[in-house]
């Protein structure tokens, strides 16, 4: 839960912002964007598989400079 006391002489504008930086910075958006629509656990593991299957990938590319 995030909380926030507005400080000595903080502009509205200040605290919203404040607010805001926490918000995103406790991952509250993050998470009501996940939870906003029903996902099927087929569709999960299926999408977790897809990005080890890519960063399994990436790592094994000899990067650029190993290249030269």
């Amino acid at each position: 839960m995030v909380k926030l006391r507005l400080r000595d002489n903080e502009s509205v504008n200040e605290a919203v912002r404040r607010f805001r930086k926490l918000v995103e910075h406790a991952g509250v958006k993050k998470e009501m964007r996940k939870r906003e629509f029903y996902e099927k656990p087929s569709d999960i593991a299926r999408r977790d598989r897809r990005r080890a299957e890519m960063r399994a990938r990436r790592a094994n590319q000899p990067s650029e400079l190993e290249m030269q």
